[in-house]
């Protein structure tokens, strides 16, 4: 069926012919944010995609960071995440970031699978590499930074997300040994301060660096 046509069927309730519309709607975002990416797609667009009323895409999922985390079956609600990490004392968010990582990428395959895979998906296919800048760095890291009140916000979180992404290249799909088989507590004691000086600590640039 044309697009046009499509459109013609829209209906708050179910389109004649399709599936439920909730598996309609993920069916459609998936296709949508893969081709524009996830800061162009809109909910008016997918629900188009989808043959029903963008009020049903409203009340299925709520907003487009919850559609994009159904759609691609992640493990984690940016917005969630942060308000999790950031709560606790300031010297320790490099940890608790990297603990909340290190849980999704522990979780069963159907959770943090899909984020191992779209990480390995991002070295060679742009569509994912652009997912990934999109909606991990502007809609996790980036906020977290600016909840932080950190300097050079998008500095940080860029450097933030590379330690993100060195590491699991490491450990899932290159398999650098020890890092593949490294405990926990282990990754914790080598990275935390890292991600800890990347989100907080000076760096070159801040205001209070120049004075000195």
């Amino acid at each position: 069926m044309s697009l046009a046509a499509r459109r013609k069927r829209v209906r708050l309730g179910r389109t004649p012919g399709s599936p439920p519309n909730r598996e309609a709607i993920l069916e459609a975002a998936r296709a949508y944010f893969t081709e524009h990416g996830y800061e162009q797609a809109t909910i008016r667009g997918i629900a188009a995609a989808a043959g029903v009323d963008p009020a049903l895409v409203h009340h299925y999922f709520g907003s487009k960071d919850q559609l994009m985390v159904a759609a691609l079956k992640l493990p984690i609600n940016p917005h969630d995440a942060v308000r999790q990490i950031v709560t606790g004392p300031a010297d320790r968010v490099g940890e608790r970031l990297l603990r909340q990582i290190l849980a999704v990428w522990g979780a069963d395959s159907a959770a943090g699978g899909a984020l191992i895979g779209l990480i390995r998906a991002a070295v060679t296919h742009d569509d994912a590499a652009r997912m990934m800048r999109e909606f991990f760095v502007r809609e996790l890291i980036v906020p977290l930074v600016e909840d932080l009140g950190s300097s050079q916000p998008r500095l940080r979180a860029a450097l933030v997300a590379s330690q993100v992404m060195g590491l699991a290249m490491a450990r899932f799909v290159i398999g650098i040994e020890p890092i593949a088989s490294a405990e926990t507590k282990v990754l914790l004691a080598c990275y935390a301060p890292t991600f800890q000086r990347y989100l907080t600590g000076p760096l070159p640039g801040d205001k209070a660096a120049r004075r000195r």
